[in-house]
């Protein structure tokens, strides 16, 4: 009965002193040395109970137990080789489902065209991108990969900052065209909803115009850059939302809006993943030619 477990890495050194016929020729074609192929077929043979070769004069020739080995082992070794294939093919392919999820206005104005371009590289990946306000979980795989504006501070992410996203204040068709009777202090503006009020462009355009009216809020950008192409009131929008929306004009105050960064971060389970690290390779391409 064997004595020992059965190393399965001790089977290419049995293949190559069986195809090989010593141990000279079998160590030079697995680069290693002559001492090192002796001791572990002793192993093997240990492992397996029985003497796999008999030591002749002209070399290693197989007992009939190393017959047996030798077919198991060849089976073994086209199904390793298989799966090698396989694997490499699927990379080449990249198939599979990711999830990822980001702003509603984020996801079709500057992730879609990445998007796209990706799905003509890779056909076989199919991405799911979910652009609802709910915080997703990496670490549940609730989504593969997140892009938000706020840094990730979890220990099991790897996250880098995509983009910078410029910002400007807009308003309707036809504001401040002579004749328009708003007054300075009495501006109508459209913002963020109260659970977001203390974002940055919130604090800017109130700064900036103290006597500005609060007529709506929503926590959508596509929301207020509606709003505000319907005459609504002025909001302040990322400058490629507002250059996406049709007859939105760009209102000076003497200053810029703040800008954002947008981050991307995934679980660092995933960093091996070959559709999600081509997936972020292509985002941070793109995001460096915009």
């Amino acid at each position: 009965m064997p004595s020992t477990p059965l190393e399965w890495s001790d089977l290419p050194v049995f293949l190559a002193i069986a195809r090989e016929g010593t141990l000279g020729a079998a160590a030079r074609k697995l680069g290693q040395s002559q001492p090192t192929m002796g001791r572990r077929l002793r192993a093997l043979e240990e492992a397996t109970g029985t003497a796999l070769f008999q030591r002749t004069a002209d070399g290693f020739v197989l007992t009939d137990e190393g017959a047996v080995m030798l077919r198991h082992a060849e089976r073994m070794e086209a199904e390793a080789q298989a799966l090698s294939r396989e694997l490499a093919g699927n990379e080449q392919r990249l198939e599979g489902m990711l999830r990822l999820t980001c702003s509603d206005w984020f996801g079709r104005i500057v992730l879609a065209p990445m998007l796209a371009t990706f799905h003509r590289r890779h056909p076989g990946v199919v991405v799911e991108t979910l652009t609802d306000p709910r915080i997703y979980s990496l670490a549940r795989r609730e989504a593969d990969l997140v892009l938000r504006i706020a840094p990730f501070d979890e220990p099991e992410v790897i996250a880098r900052r995509l983009m910078t996203v410029p910002y400007a204040l807009y308003a309707p068709p036809g504001y401040g065209a002579p004749g328009d009777d708003v007054p300075p202090d009495d501006v109508p503006v459209v913002v963020m909803d109260t659970g977001f009020g203390g974002m940055p462009d919130v604090g800017w355009l109130m700064q900036s115009l103290p006597g500005a009216r609060i007529v709506a809020r929503s926590n959508s950008r596509e929301m207020q850059a509606q709003l505000c192409a319907l005459g609504t009131g002025l909001a302040v929008l990322p400058r490629p939302l507002g250059a996406a929306t049709p007859g939105l004009v760009e209102v000076d105050l003497g200053s810029d809006p703040p800008s954002r960064e947008t981050w991307l971060g995934y679980h660092r389970d995933m960093k091996r993943l070959p559709r999600l690290r081509a997936l972020v390779d292509l985002m941070v391409e793109s995001a460096a030619l915009r």
